[in-house]
């Protein structure tokens, strides 16, 4: 594996989504704006990587994984609106 900013911006997505996995399970209080925009973000620097080093299967599951995010950010700044 070559160290190009595609790979080292993939790894930070990566980081982003684990860090958002273990703040789910650790927070006392989850906030679903955070929870959501580090998953948007990770899922978005990972697809933004799969387009120079493709692979179907990840690829879809970025995908999918960013759109539910997206749905969960928006619904949690709706509601946060409404308070």
């Amino acid at each position: 594996m070559t160290f190009d900013l595609a790979n080292v911006l993939g790894l930070i997505g990566s980081g982003l989504m684990v860090i958002a996995y273990a703040y789910s399970n650790m927070a006392k209080v989850l906030s679903f704006t955070l929870f959501n925009l580090l998953n948007l973000v990770g899922a978005v620097l990972l697809i933004y990587s799969l387009t120079v080093h493709f692979n179907v299967a990840s690829m879809a599951l970025e995908v999918i994984w960013a759109f539910i995010a997206l749905i969960g950010l928006a619904k949690a700044l709706r509601k946060g609106k409404a308070s």
